[in-house]
């Protein structure tokens, strides 16, 4: 049984930085993409951002090039998303994601949702 636990959600400037973690058990296939979508009120879930098992490959969506970096601990199977310079609009529920494909766009390929942590851009 796939568990996804999200953590490190909360309320920050505009800005300033967050780092969301992702402790992953239960992924028995090789081959996956695991990240992170979001979801502000009143609007669908979008792909925010994925790294991929087999080689490291990334994804980032357009708005968040270049301000969040995501990366993993094989160790711990643990996915960071390191979010800086963050706008009010980035605000949302994060929710980390794993696909069996190779796609991050649609969140109806997502084969396992976490629970979601909050994350407020606010002054």
């Amino acid at each position: 049984q796939v568990k996804l636990t999200e953590s490190g959600g909360g309320l920050v400037q505009p800005g300033g930085s967050l780092r969301l973690s992702c402790a992953a058990s239960g992924v028995t296939l090789d081959y996956y993409r695991i990240g992170w979508f979001r979801q502000a009120p009143g609007k669908e879930r979008e792909g925010v951002s994925s790294i991929r098992s087999s080689d490291g490959g990334t994804y980032y969506a357009d708005s968040v090039k270049g301000r969040f970096t995501i990366s993993r601990d094989n160790a711990k199977n643990t996915v960071y998303l390191q979010m800086a310079s963050l706008k009010p609009e980035d605000t949302a529920i994060y929710y980390c994601a794993v696909s069996y494909g190779d796609s991050w766009g649609d969140p109806t390929y997502v084969d396992h949702w976490g629970q979601g942590t909050q994350v407020t851009v606010s002054s």
